[in-house]
């Protein structure tokens, strides 16, 4: 039978096509998390033992230097604007609309929690590697390692991956509009890149503290994704409002 124009089942199939995902949620598969462990695994032991990946940060220092990318210089604050890509502040701004627009409309607390169960997990695994390590930043004067060190890993990094991992995951969950699904997945993919790439042309991280920092990154979200499922999922009442996938 035909249906008439204006069925409103004519809007519930086009709200349900609108809910499609057209992007995956992101999980990392086993295999990449396992080669993010022997990345972050080897470049430790290697630096650690003033192997060669420090004579190789030595040498990109080196030639980022030579091309005087410094504060007052026109292109300092372009390539400072792409840091932000990895920083918490910007991100956690995208994120509590994100998650406020999701747990008002679907009525449930799970984006929150996984939020700020990503934050806990970054802040407390980044902090111990750059104490335990205390590796200090291209502009300090001296020691690669020393107590008042901080740079090892990215942070900025590690952030990108995390959170916009988290955003694109709830965006596809969720069903929200494609253009917002295919949005986060670009900067799930491109942030971390290009929040890398501009820390390191400033010189404010080596460049191997840019790598552990994105497969740090890559572990936690693992991590968040697993923690969820035995965890916070099981919760009824923070289930409330996922599409079924």
């Amino acid at each position: 039978m035909r249906r008439r124009a204006g069925d409103p089942s004519d809007v519930a199939s086009t709200e349900e096509r609108a809910a499609v995902a057209v992007v995956s949620t992101g999980r990392p598969p086993w295999w990449l998390m396992g080669v993010a462990a022997v990345v972050t695994l080897v470049v430790t032991v290697d630096l650690l033992s003033r192997g060669w990946l420090e004579w190789m940060d030595l040498r990109v220092s080196e030639v980022v230097s030579s091309w005087g990318i410094e504060h007052g210089t026109p292109w300092y604050w372009p390539v400072y604007a792409v840091t932000q890509l990895g920083g918490r502040g910007f991100i956690l701004v995208v994120l509590a609309v994100l998650v406020g627009y999701i747990g008002w409309t679907r009525r449930t607390l799970l984006p929150l929690l996984r939020v700020l169960l990503a934050l806990a997990l970054l802040t407390a695994v980044v902090y111990a590697f750059k104490y335990g390590t205390g590796r200090t930043a291209p502009a300090y004067p001296g020691s690669f390692f020393h107590r008042d060190g901080e740079s090892y890993p990215s942070g900025h990094v590690a952030n990108a991956v995390l959170m916009w991992g988290v955003a694109r995951w709830q965006a596809v969950e969720f069903g929200l509009p494609i253009p917002v699904q295919r949005s986060l997945w670009w900067l799930s993919v491109l942030g971390p890149v290009a929040a890398g790439v501009a820390m390191v042309s400033l010189d404010f991280h080596w460049a191997t503290d840019a790598v552990v920092g994105a497969a740090v990154g890559i572990l936690l979200l693992g991590v968040v994704h697993a923690l969820d499922a035995v965890v916070l999922s099981r919760f009824a009442r923070a289930r409330a409002g996922r599409r079924s996938v």
